[in-house]
């Protein structure tokens, strides 16, 4: 029995998102399971159980690494994880202009192309939490930001 609430603990919560705590990224261990309660009407039983876990939630100020996924005129999304970033043309540097002719399209100044799988390091600007999601903007304006080898 413990080890089915085990897996079923693993399979129902790791890959899912709280509005609470972000992203379950992984359980690491279980601390308690406590005793079943049975539920009327049904026949099926209830267990809490207290878990550690490996979680990711992005905060407002936060630098993160992640790799860009699509390049618009209006700016650029960045896979972070699980959590999809977008820097907004506003939010780049001044010397990087969109160049619509490239293939892929990007965006380039003298010393730096940001395209389709660069590796890219933004800072978190704002996020937006939904129940199952978590939603964020972010910027490469700032010092020490921008491509990364």
């Amino acid at each position: 029995m413990l080890s089915y609430l085990e897996s079923k603990l693993y399979a129902d919560v790791e890959g899912t998102c709280s509005g609470q705590y972000g992203y379950i990224i992984a359980v690491v261990s279980i601390l308690d399971i406590g005793k079943g309660m049975v539920l009327s009407g049904s026949g099926q039983a209830e267990f809490v159980i207290r878990y550690r876990a490996i979680v990711f939630k992005p905060f407002k100020g936060e630098v993160v690494d992640g790799v860009v996924n699509m390049v618009s005129k209006m700016g650029f999304f960045v896979s972070v994880g699980p959590v999809n970033v977008f820097v907004s043309q506003q939010l780049i540097h001044a010397d990087m202009k969109y160049d619509p002719n490239s293939n892929p399209p990007s965006y380039a100044s003298e010393d730096q192309i940001i395209e389709k799988d660069t590796k890219v390091r933004l800072q978190i600007v704002g996020t937006r939490v939904d129940t199952t999601e978590i939603f964020a903007i972010g910027s490469i304006k700032e010092d020490h930001l921008g491509v990364i080898e």
